[in-house]
């Protein structure tokens, strides 16, 4: 069990979490970030990196991915700590008003204030009709890739074809005893240059590449030994396998939040837009996650109440001192 003190703990490493960092660093109020995807980016990284964005104030056009290596390494001074392919799933509140977070790998997080900065909720795998999915779960079945080194030297089976199953295939060919990426058509939908490279290492015999089939059962006892697969022709075939890795998209839940005593309207969080506090006190909603007359789901605007809900929350983290605003201009970023 790891347990973290920190100042802030913000529940979302997308856009506007990471950047929820800077402005709360420029108050000298520390951040933990907790995530359940394995990187920090939220949708922008896990769903279309590659995607362009054209309305980020002075970038006339950036790509998703790109956006979040900028907003890394603006919050870099700032040393924030992240908790990454966990889920929060308990937030209690101590008697001096502080909050505690546990997640579900058992981490807890002691923090001042709480910002919920969840995009559109948690996302959760989308799962594939496959017989006997369920009960391989944890026993060889994962649907996010949280550490490669337990795929080393292991049988591991892929499915899908989009940029996930792409670049997990290639990356696992230098790790996996073997590597089989299973797609249901033809042609991938990820980038061109990962779907050549994925043609390029079957054709070197380096990974087994099976197109138009899709798998359809599983076997094993007590932890997964085979794949059944099923092809256009309705011809059935078997491969060994330690691991299956189904990679079809993710879904946003609003998840546990809806369990936190908070203010919910169409599976979004109703926040005070003064500083972007929901009903509880010390807990605070940005992003996509709230909503308020007038709220328009864009990056930009979810900046502009990570900056608002800042100089709120300072009145919790030093109580004893007052907040006087500082341009960036004047006083720069001062690392701590």
């Amino acid at each position: 069990m790891e347990h973290i003190d920190t100042d802030i703990c913000i529940i979302g490493a997308g856009p506007v979490g990471l950047f929820a960092v800077f402005e709360a660093g420029l108050l000298k109020m520390r951040c933990h970030l907790i995530d359940v995807l394995p990187q920090v980016g939220g949708q922008l990284s896990e769903i279309y990196p590659h995607k362009p964005i054209y309305d980020i104030p002075g970038y006339p056009e950036v790509t998703a991915q790109e956006l979040v290596d900028r907003l890394m390494e603006q919050i870099a001074p700032f040393h924030p700590t992240f908790s990454l392919g966990e889920r929060v799933e308990t937030v209690n509140r101590n008697h001096d008003g502080s909050y505690t977070i546990q997640t579900n790998d058992n981490t807890t997080v002691h923090c001042q204030v709480v910002v919920i900065a969840g995009g559109l909720g948690c996302f959760e795998p989308r799962k594939p009709e496959i017989d006997r999915l369920l009960d391989f779960e944890g026993k060889g079945v994962a649907y996010m890739v949280k550490n490669p080194e337990l795929f080393r030297d292991r049988k591991v089976v892929l499915a899908g074809g989009g940029d996930s199953a792409l670049d997990w295939a290639i990356f696992l060919a230098n790790v996996a005893e073997r590597v089989t990426l299973v797609h249901r058509g033809d042609t991938f939908r990820g980038v061109p240059d990962s779907a050549e490279k994925v043609f390029e290492l079957a054709r070197e015999g380096k990974i087994d590449l099976i197109l138009k089939s899709n798998v359809v059962a599983l076997t094993g006892e007590g932890h997964l030994q085979e794949v059944t697969l099923l092809d256009r022709n309705n011809e059935v075939s078997h491969i060994a396998a330690d691991h299956l890795i189904p990679l079809f998209g993710l879904s946003p839940k609003l998840g546990p939040i809806a369990n936190w005593g908070l203010n919910i309207s169409f599976s979004a969080i109703e926040v005070n837009t003064r500083d972007y506090s929901t009903n509880v006190e010390r807990i605070y909603a940005i992003g996509d996650i709230n909503t308020y007359p007038g709220k328009l789901k864009l990056i930009l605007c979810g900046f502009h109440e990570a900056a608002l809900m800042a100089q709120s929350a300072f009145k919790y983290v030093y109580p004893e001192q007052k907040l006087s605003f500082k341009y960036t201009t004047v006083y720069g970023v001062t690392e701590f």
